[in-house]
Order: C-alpha cells, then structure tokens, then sequence
C-alpha cells in the first residue's frame, strides 16, 4: 500500500460519502460488527457495500465453493476462483477493496451448534441464506441476543428485503407464518423447515445484487442512525420486470 494511506487512508475510502454522515457517525459505522451469513449472490454484494462504506468489522459465513453457474450473479467469483470456498474468496476481496476492514471467515455449515460463535458480539446479522431452516436458526439466536436481523430474499426477478429488530413487532417466524413459530427445533420440526425450501430457484444477476447493497444500507442506516430502516412488519417487495412495483408495504 502506498504510504500516502498509511494511518488515515480509512478516511480517504470513505471520504465521498462524507456529506452524507457526520464523522461521529462514521466512526460509529468504524466501530461496528456486522455478521454475513452466506457468500453467494446475496451476501457476495453486501459484503463488498460493507466494506466499501467502511465498515469495522466482518464475519462472512458460507460452506460452499464457487461453481460456473454463480458466474451470472455472484460478483465475488471469477473463473480463476470456480472450486474455491467462498467465504475465503470473500474475505480475500475485502482485503483488497479496504484493509481497515477486520474480516473473519468460516467455511462451514451454519446450525444451532455453531451460530453462536459465529454471531457473537455482533451489531448485526445480514440474512443472506437460500433457505428457510438456517433462517429461523440464525433469526432466533440474532432475537435471543438482541442482534438486528437484516432478512433478504429472492426469486427470479423478485426480491424482498426487511429487518427484524430486537424489540420489533414480529419475529420472522410469525412474520412469514412458519410452521415452526411457537415451537421447540424438535428434529420433526426441523424436518419441516427443511420442506419449506424445494429446488433450485431460477435467478438472474441484478436480483439478489440489488438485494445485497439494500441490505449494506440497511445496516448503514441502522449503526449511523441516518435514514428511516424499513423494519418489520413493513417489507419492500419488487419486481425488476416491472419497475413500477417496488413497494413498501405491511404483512
């Protein structure tokens, strides 16, 4: 790195947004934690929002590696990087997109024995996931430790994105009527989690990135206190088809 960024460099990356955000409110976004659980599509464009906005501290999450096929969505792979893990893959970008970033990267499967270590101590906890059994895992845990839980989903050319917050009105689970709302994770219950989620679901390259910057945003707004958080029970809901359906409404 050149020495001209040696000691205040961090604050030359941030500094166009810097009208935006008062330092103090910089520093705070400086300061913070933010848990992303999955690498792909999704999570691959927070991750990069994430550090790009500056912020403190990444956990990045993902069991899978790069295949061809997520080359028409998931900016972090290229063809050099097809056969690597992704959450190495992404802490690797983060280093060299902004190297004030504190990054920590598990390769693993998330579950109930691991997703406390993961989250732990963090500001937030980015929903970036493909399926509804390790959502309600991480949404409990992120609820029983008073971690905002930033859900974002898609498909095809739909996309939904919301946040659960500590206190808020609804869970995910009440939110989106599960079969598991109210109930102990018996393994019968998980087994019907894990029925919610069938197939592979179609998906084109803008969907799941315009996600994953909303969801950097969302955090953004969240940690700075700069801008309304579109919050449970509120969601936003679109269709890239029909730019005129982007919507906020209640469920």
């Amino acid at each position: 790195m050149p020495t001209r960024y040696i000691g205040d460099g961090y604050w030359e990356i941030a500094s166009r947004q810097m009208s935006i955000v008062t330092r103090s409110e910089q520093q705070r976004f400086k300061d913070a934690k933010i848990s992303v659980i999955g690498c792909g599509g999704i999570g691959g464009q927070s991750i990069e929002m994430l550090a790009r906005m500056g912020i403190g501290e990444l956990i990045v999450v993902d069991e899978d590696a790069f295949d061809i096929s997520n080359l028409n969505r998931q900016t972090l792979a290229n063809l050099s990087e097809v056969g690597l893990d992704k959450s190495a893959v992404a802490a690797e970008k983060v280093r060299l997109i902004n190297p004030y970033v504190k990054i920590t990267s598990y390769s693993e499967h998330v579950d109930e024995t691991n997703i406390d270590k993961i989250i732990s101590d963090s500001d937030i906890v980015i929903d970036a996931l493909d399926n509804v059994l390790t959502r309600v895992i991480v949404s409990r845990k992120a609820k029983e430790k008073g971690i905002p839980y930033i859900h974002g989903a898609i498909h095809g050319t739909l996309g939904q994105l919301t946040t659960f917050l500590p206190d808020g009105e609804r869970t995910y689970e009440e939110m989106f009527n599960l079969p598991s709302k109210g109930k102990e994770l018996t393994p019968e219950v998980l087994d019907e989690l894990s029925n919610v989620t069938s197939g592979v679901p179609p998906v084109i390259g803008p969907t799941p990135n315009l996600i994953g910057c909303l969801q950097g945003m969302e955090a953004f707004k969240i940690i700075t206190g700069v801008g309304k958080v579109t919050a449970a029970p509120e969601i936003l809901t679109f269709d890239l088809l029909n730019l005129n359906s982007f919507s906020i409404e209640e469920i």
